[in-house]
């Protein structure tokens, strides 16, 4: 081996070294020639886990599933040119739903930018504010002062990525060639340091002002709302007794997981009740506390909107804006664990809202009755396979749900399901790209995934199956086949009767079992409730792949039976509503 080759070891070891010594364990790479030097040291680390993923875009997501899982940032590897471009769609998600990944880009060297050399594209800052940190690394060197560089750079992106608000960082590497690192000096580099690699993240503490702030709002409510957005909370359990200490009703996203806690105070069914404008007329909320992100029901946006509470504190861990309604009163960045501990056990002496938080909960109650009603009718529509999937899913497994519809009739008919299972999702950016890829690298973390989606979501990310062939992953895959964009039938674009099936509707018609052959894995369509059901106890004992196609009516059915439970939800509030006093001061 070349001089050169002794120093491309020492440079790129050097860094992968301080990357493991940081924590890192999981490298997603994909295939390609510039990034060898960073490759061939990852896969020669004793303790880092290399997953080849053939295509760049399924290969961004793969690695945010990952880390979403393990909630610690993943490694990922490609080489130059458009390669690099092919992450941006899941380095935006990374920033959006605060997911830490370590993004690595192989370049060419300088002489070689902006020359009309292959595979050369301008590649600083490529992907701009997306990222919480770029660093553009020098040629390989490997003088003291710049494995020191490179060993700082290496713990400053870990950290970067981590540090509230969490999202990817970009490395960008050139390398001239030859581009084989020598591996005999690269495993002289690739020892351990005798340390730990310490408390990663920044938090932001909780100052006194803060939890005043929040008793104080309280203090003076009469109508007083907790909500909890989609965000990984440590001890969501914590947010239940928070709300049960003081008596007041916690709206629960699917996403935050405090659904599955058997608790009265969760509030589950509020996706139905505030479409009924009875209730919104009776029962505007003076005073809200949010945790995290806005939730994923559109109905409580619309009601936040309309009711403008007199409070609106939003709780996040970061200074980055998360409130879409520009209604907020205060915005407090602080560490939510650390908040907790301060209010938990301070409620007001006299309680003035009991009336109405039974009322809540009340109706909470009476309209999640009224849902699971429908949906064991003998009527097969989409929110039948939702509710199915949430009942039928395997102990300590993720049922990870795709945008559009999916998503929102979870919100909808997620109404009981086993405390063990996690409801994950991509509601960052809110987007269809990669969501297959996600949820295979979910379960490449551990445990069993069912993923439930469109099947333009599906054909959105069919590319990303090659990893569960590749890998042998298994996963259960529940595609709800209405053939087309589903959602728009519940927008005002359906009123667009010439031109919908082109330009929104789009059908595909989908070969499914085809697909799974493709992928080398198992098929079975449902056509009903009690196809559902067997197709998935039968995916749970196998191993491998399972695609399930739930052929459902048509798009314009399953808005129609949508609007039906609406209108069954609204006739039980109206029935119970009761209006509590004069509600002048909103």
């Amino acid at each position: 081996m070349s001089v050169h080759s002794e120093t491309l070891a020492a440079f790129t070891a050097t860094f992968v070294q301080q990357l493991a010594d940081s924590g890192l364990r999981h490298a997603v790479v994909s295939p390609g020639s510039r990034s060898t030097p960073l490759a061939v040291v990852l896969k020669q680390h004793p303790d880092i886990k290399v997953w080849m993923n053939l295509d760049e875009r399924s290969a961004g997501f793969f690695a945010l599933g990952m880390a979403k899982a393990y909630q610690k940032p993943v490694i990922l590897l490609c080489s130059s040119g458009t390669a690099t471009a092919n992450y941006y769609p899941a380095v935006i998600e990374a920033r959006y739903s605060r997911v830490p990944l370590v993004v690595l880009t192989a370049d060419r060297p300088h002489e070689l930018r902006e020359v009309g050399a292959p595979q050369a594209i301008d590649q600083v800052k490529m992907y701009g504010e997306h990222v919480r940190w770029y660093q553009d690394m020098p040629l390989p060197d490997d003088g003291e002062i710049t494995l020191r560089f490179v060993k700082s750079t290496a713990m400053r992106a870990v950290k970067k990525s981590q540090a509230a608000p969490a999202g990817a960082v970009h490395v960008n590497f050139p390398f001239r060639e030859p581009l084989m690192p020598d591996i005999d000096v690269a495993q002289k580099y690739l020892q351990p340091v005798n340390q730990q690699p310490g408390d990663t993240t920044e938090l932001a503490g909780c100052m006194p002002g803060d939890a005043s702030a929040v008793i104080s709002a309280l203090q003076s409510a009469k109508r007083p709302l907790l909500i909890a957005g989609p965000d990984q909370y440590q001890q969501p359990e914590d947010l239940v007794q928070l709300a049960e200490n003081w008596g007041i009703p916690i709206l629960a996203d699917p996403l935050s997981n405090l659904r599955s806690i058997d608790s009265p105070w969760v509030v589950s069914g509020y996706d139905a009740t505030l479409r009924d404008p009875g209730f919104i007329q009776s029962y505007p909320t003076d005073c809200v506390i949010r945790f995290g992100a806005m939730p994923v029901s559109k109905p409580l946006l619309k009601y936040l909107e309309r009711v403008q509470p007199v409070s609106y504190l939003v709780i996040d861990d970061s200074s980055e804006w998360r409130e879409p309604t520009h209604f907020v009163t205060d915005m407090i960045y602080t560490d939510l664990p650390h908040l907790l501990n301060q209010i938990m056990d301070k409620p007001p002496e006299e309680v003035c809202w009991q009336d109405w938080t039974e009322q809540w909960l009340t109706i909470d109650k009476k309209v999640r009755q009224t849902i699971r009603t429908f949906t064991t009718g003998e009527k097969w529509f989409e929110g039948q396979v939702v509710q199915s999937v949430l009942e039928h899913s395997a102990p300590e497994s993720v049922i990870f749900a795709g945008n559009s519809m999916p998503i929102r009739d979870v919100d909808t008919f997620y109404t009981k399901a086993d405390p063990s299972v996690q409801i994950m999702a991509n509601r960052g950016a809110n987007g269809i790209d990669g969501v297959v890829s996600t949820a295979l690298g979910v379960h490449a973390a551990g445990g069993p995934v069912t993923l439930i989606l469109g099947d333009l979501t599906f054909f959105h990310d069919m590319n990303g199956l090659m990893a569960a062939k590749q890998h042998g992953l298994d996963m259960t895959i529940v595609i709800i086949n209405n053939n087309g964009g589903g959602i728009f039938s519940f927008l005002p674009q359906a009123s667009q009767t010439e031109h919908f099936e082109e330009l929104f509707g789009t059908p595909t018609d989908l070969d499914i079992e085809s697909v799974a052959r493709l992928y080398n894995g198992t098929y079975a369509v449902a056509k009903g409730q009690e196809d559902l059901q067997a197709a998935l106890k039968q995916a749970r004992q196998g191993s491998g792949l399972h695609l399930i196609e739930a052929i459902v009516p048509g798009r314009d059915d399953n808005h129609k039976m949508h609007q039906a439970l609406w209108q069954q939800t609204n006739h039980v509030i109206d029935s119970l509503v009761n209006p509590l006093g004069d509600h002048d001061d909103n």
